[in-house]
């Protein structure tokens, strides 16, 4: 078949439609650079701003046209055009730099013939460097009257329409640069994170924490129920583990002295994807000496109230179009208590009753003879029963305390309640959003848990933890009685930033790669 039969083919749908024009756009834009290089530098790098627009616009943002005009305010700005019209003699743009969008305008008067004519090819997407004096326009809004203005970096590709943004949620995903130049919510999102985050240290900083970084190469895995990634480290010929937790390197800090430390740490689990799941997310993990569970939970509320006050602005946010309130003490349940509140067609006897449970579990769709529930007692059978029928009604803040210790493998078992450990778990909006309990300082009991959980490796549980000796021996130089929590930031911030997936609050967030 000829070229000029297949450019004349239909085609197939409106994505290929899409795909031939900005091929076409791309092509010229090409040649426009070609010239560009010919010129001279293409990509001139000696323009450095001194203005920012979101900073002009609150300094002199309510200022009249008067005002202005005696102040004579020069500015310096760089910044990608998003909006341009000509119109004859004069043109006007809109540059968006991290700050916000301001107007330039632009005539043969102001920058030179020459310099006019060469703009009115400039492209959507190009970074310019402008020089000029404010003022207001006839319609009122804040201008740049540009004395000069320079192209710094040429855009080859086209952004997306204007008025639709990105539609593909994928793709939004995929080019997070793309997503982030033109959706101000995508950006106010990553914005809030930070903030966030920086609250979060400021907060810890102030209760005497100490920040610290440990490994996130383990040669063994540990500190989490969970599957690792698996790589091989050349020089040490040997086998090694992405971090699935800092937990246990933490806790050999505090055996070391540090009596309170934290790590804001990237975590890697091999397990599956979901709206609140990425295989690498980040968590803030903490330990401090001498504290409980009990001391834990009113100081993870008033993290998380630090955390909402620097995301929002307020400690009640809206999560979708329902409001969580984090000002109020957050409620206690334990996992009993909470099935019977949120599923009362159960009664206490029931929940006693192993026969029961496992066949109520089956009837629900879960593997009862699945490696982590084949041999399971009372209470991992509860806790199995609370995640299907009551988990997802947790909306306002609670914590469920006191966990089985057959699931709790690093918490201290309680001195008055044989098989129940001192843990707790924070549920906002139906999803886990802390892990923490009194830790398990004890050497010989920290080993027979290890040894149990290898047990239970070899029994098929993937997700079981393996024997550390090294920090069997840590214990052995005895730790102090330590309280320890994990608070998930990737859901803090979909809960903060009314956020439906957490995709929404990862810059890159984990996706198949493209063919």
């Amino acid at each position: 078949m000829s070229e000029r039969a297949s450019e004349n083919e239909t085609p197939a749908s409106i994505d290929e439609i899409r795909a031939r024009d900005e091929n076409a756009i791309v092509a010229e834009r090409r040649a426009k650079l070609a010239r560009l290089r010919d010129e001279g530098v293409a990509f001139p790098n000696d323009f450095v701003p001194a203005h920012r627009a979101g900073a002009l616009a609150e300094h002199y943002g309510f200022k009249t046209r008067e005002q202005l005009e005696r102040e004579g305010v020069e500015v310096t700005l760089a910044g990608r055009i998003v909006l341009k019209r000509v119109q004859g003699k004069a043109s006007f743009a809109t540059i968006q730099d991290a700050t916000g969008r301001i107007q330039l305008y632009l005539n043969d008067q102001g920058v030179g013939a020459d310099v006019h004519a060469s703009f009115k090819h400039w492209d959507l997407g190009d970074i310019v460097g402008c020089r000029g004096v404010l003022f207001r326009t006839m319609k009122g809004e804040l201008t740049v009257n540009c004395s000069e203005i320079r192209l710094l970096s040429k855009s080859l590709r086209p952004l997306p329409d204007k008025f639709h943004g990105i539609a593909d949620q994928e793709l939004r995903y995929r080019q997070r640069y793309v997503d982030l130049i033109v959706t101000g919510e995508t950006r106010d999102t990553f914005v809030a994170r930070s903030r966030t985050i920086a609250a979060i240290r400021r907060f810890m900083d102030g209760n005497d924490f100490l920040e610290v970084e440990t490994p996130m190469l383990h040669p063994i895995p540990g500190g989490a129920s969970a599957r690792p990634f698996v790589t091989h480290h050349n020089a040490l010929d040997q086998q090694m583990f992405l971090r699935v937790a800092p937990e246990l390197y933490l806790k050999r800090l505090i055996v070391g002295g540090f009596e309170r430390v934290y790590e804001i740490n990237r975590n890697f689990r091999n397990e599956g994807i979901s709206p609140r799941h990425n295989p690498e997310f980040t968590m803030l993990e903490f330990y401090a000496a001498y504290t409980d569970y009990r001391w834990l939970m009113p100081f993870t509320e008033e993290l998380l109230r630090e955390a909402a006050r620097a995301a929002a602005g307020t400690t009640t946010v809206s999560y979708q179009g329902r409001s969580v309130d984090l000002a109020r003490p957050f409620a206690r349940m334990t996992i009993g208590e909470a099935i019977l509140t949120h599923a009362p067609q159960y009664t206490a006897a029931q929940l006693e009753d192993e026969d029961f449970l496992r066949a109520e579990l089956a009837r629900l769709g879960e593997d009862v003879q699945a490696p982590a529930l084949r041999s399971a007692g009372v209470g991992a059978l509860q806790l199995a029963l609370f995640d299907e029928v009551a988990e997802h009604k947790l909306w306002e803040p609670t914590f469920i305390v006191d966990y089985p210790v057959e699931v709790s493998p690093l918490a201290r078992g309680s001195d008055t309640r044989a098989g129940v450990a001192e843990r707790f778990e924070l549920f906002i909006t139906g999803r886990e959003i802390a892990n923490g309990f009194s830790e398990l300082n004890d050497p010989e009991d920290q080993a027979q848990r290890f040894l149990a959980q290898v047990q239970a490796k070899d029994a098929g549980d993937d997700e079981a933890m393996y024997f550390d000796a090294d920090y069997v021996r840590a214990l052995e130089y005895a730790m102090p009685p330590t309280g320890g929590c994990g608070v998930g930031i990737d859901r803090l911030m979909m809960l903060l930033t009314d956020s439906a997936s957490i995709r929404d609050v990862v810059l890159f967030p984990a996706l198949k790669r493209e063919d």
